[in-house]
């Protein structure tokens, strides 16, 4: 089915960064297992925006296939400053910890300068990235540092700040994911959030929520401490609640040491199987195509739509965990979840165009049911499953807060059954066609097992004014699949129609969808998609949501004299002094 839609003048190509790396390859972290602990540490090279050979790499490579990309500004990324790839490697850290190295308990994070332990985004990265690249970068380096607090909450991996250096901005935000913080008491090392009085902007990776959220930092004291572009240092800072400690420079490592080993002699009982290791995903990307194994994303630049499907494993379903843990990466359910999670960062990244997504599945509905049951069964709590279920929940809530519209469109070839029910119940609309053989079946993962950043299951989110709608709706699954016309009632179709009619009435609704303002979109979605209890997850989302595609587009921080286009040079900003 193709969509038309009124054309809009083509945007300068947006620079193709890759979201796959290795240990081996990492140009800015070092990672060393030791047994329970393990060292991350930082050392950023000085070069971004441009590789060795000169070529626009968007900050962290080119991805094959595609219009060309801009040329990207040179940039240095003094002060331990990070762009995308420097995080795009402390993601793929992490991730390597769960996956291969679980036997690790406690995570020193540091760096390797003396007198720096981070400065936060580059400044000129922000200056020079386009409006989509700034709100997405920001929105990747949120998911990371949740991602950072989810391997603590659910893997019992303790992650300590050893923040040897000055700490400032997106350097003390990546300290505030971690569990503790350390500071060097050197009479010059601070922590600081100088985003406003430095930027005109704010500090965009949950800073200021985290500092009230989590550390309890007291309201006046925080707001003192965000006006403050120098920071605090020494026992202020500790009395403040800004960091957990602070140690003088010629005991710093000794007592890094003892406070990693207490982390980890106090990290969570559970389970910690033998690691695997994760092999590169290796997709064929060409101009409307991105294939892996068992993720197709289709492309439609002209209508500003696409098509991702996810396909069900066509051989056996693993028994136990055991059978799982043979199968290792390889597995399905393992390798489908990598597959969607960097479609969804190209999609963000490369295509910031498409604005509709449709959310399609295909294969044998009773295997994908099976492999929900396999990872919310008797062998769930096994290191394996446990991660691969984590994995899966990383993934969905990733999709959710991925700025397109998204329809879930089922018909007899459809497969939302298992883990792959989520999408059906992710998706902002669904189109069912009413015909025999179209089927889904939610199953025991739908229960809670997944639960989206406001902390409920989809089926809750959706029902949250009827919690008895929810337990029909899993009532059903138990007795099997639901036809389509069960569905519909049960209220899991937005639309049903027949033959006649489904395929007009997805093409109609489509490219309405695609004909409105992708501004408007993106905050009517987000307000619709995590009702319910509010979170730190949620609170930092909308918050992101709200003040990016604001502040950041506000002359007072990014027009010809405002705060950000202007850092590093010698003119003051000059401010628009209404307040809105």
């Amino acid at each position: 089915m193709r969509y038309f839609v009124a054309r809009m003048d083509k945007p300068e190509a947006a620079p193709r960064p890759s979201f796959e790396t290795h240990p081996s390859r990492y140009r800015h972290w070092t990672l060393a297992v030791e047994g329970e602990i393990a060292r991350l540490t930082m050392k950023v090279q000085p070069i971004g925006g441009q590789d060795a050979e000169g070529e626009a790499d968007g900050g962290a490579g080119l991805a094959g296939g595609g219009p060309e990309p801009q040329q990207a500004k040179a940039y240095e990324l003094k002060s331990n400053s990070y762009d995308l790839p420097v995080d795009v490697e402390l993601a793929d850290a992490v991730q390597r910890l769960r996956f291969t190295h679980p036997q690790v308990k406690a995570v020193v994070v540091t760096s390797a300068h003396d007198r720096i332990f981070c400065a936060g985004a580059n400044i000129y990265m922000l200056a020079s990235s386009t409006h989509p690249f700034k709100v997405n970068f920001c929105k990747y380096t949120n998911e990371t540092r949740l991602y950072l607090e989810e391997a603590s909450a659910q893997s019992g991996i303790r992650f300590l700040a050893a923040c040897n250096g000055a700490t400032a901005g997106g350097g003390y935000e990546l300290a505030l994911a971690c569990d503790e913080i350390v500071l060097v008491d050197d009479g010059s090392s601070t922590v600081s959030l100088p985003e406003v009085p430095l930027l005109g902007v704010l500090p965009g990776t949950g800073g200021l929520t985290r500092v009230v959220d989590k550390r309890k930092v007291r309201r006046d004291l925080a707001d003192a401490f965000s006006t403050l572009a120098e920071g605090i240092k020494g026992k202020r800072a500790v009395e403040w609640g800004l960091v957990d400690a602070v140690v003088p420079r010629s005991k710093f490592a000794e007592a890094i040491l003892q406070r990693a080993n207490a982390l980890a002699a106090t990290a969570p009982e559970v389970a910690r199987g033998p690691g695997i290791e994760l092999d590169a995903l290796e997709p064929r990307v060409s101009e409307d195509r991105i294939e892996y194994r068992h993720v197709t994303l289709a492309l439609d630049p002209r209508a500003r739509v696409a098509t991702l499907t996810v396909r069900a494993l066509e051989g056996e379903v693993p028994k136990d965990a055991a059978g799982a843990l043979a199968r290792g990466a390889a597995g399905w359910a393992i390798r489908a979840a990598r597959e969607l999670d960097d479609a969804l960062l190209r999609l963000r990244f490369h295509h910031e165009t498409i604005g509709l997504v449709l959310l399609r599945t295909e294969g044998d509905r009773a295997k994908a049911h099976a492999v929900g049951e396999l990872l919310a069964g008797p062998d769930r709590n096994q290191w394996i499953l446990r991660e691969t279920r984590l994995l899966w929940q990383r993934v969905l809530r990733r999709l959710e807060v991925t700025a397109r519209s998204l329809f879930a469109v089922v018909d007899q070839k459809s497969c939302f059954a298992g883990p792959l029910f989520e999408l059906l119940a992710a998706a902002d609309r669904s189109y069912f066609l009413d015909a025999d053989g179209v089927e889904v079946r939610p199953g025991p993962l739908s229960e809670g097992l997944l639960p989206g950043w406001n902390g409920l299951s989809r089926l809750e989110t959706r029902f949250l004014g009827g919690p008895a709608r929810t337990k029909a709706v899993i009532a059903a699954g138990r007795e099997g699949p639901i036809d389509a016309a069960r569905a519909d009632r049960l209220g899991l179709a937005t639309v049903l129609a027949d033959d006649i009619d489904f395929e007009e009435e997805l093409r109609v609704a489509v490219e309405e969808r695609a004909s409105l303002s992708p501004d408007a979109l993106t905050g009517m979605e987000a307000s619709y998609r995590f009702p319910g209890p509010e979170t730190l997850a949620t609170k930092i989302f909308g918050r992101l949501s709200a003040w990016q595609n604001w502040i950041f587009i506000r002359p007072n921080a990014t027009g010809e004299t405002g705060a950000l286009s202007l850092y590093g040079k010698p003119e003051r900003p000059r401010f628009d002094w209404r307040r809105t």
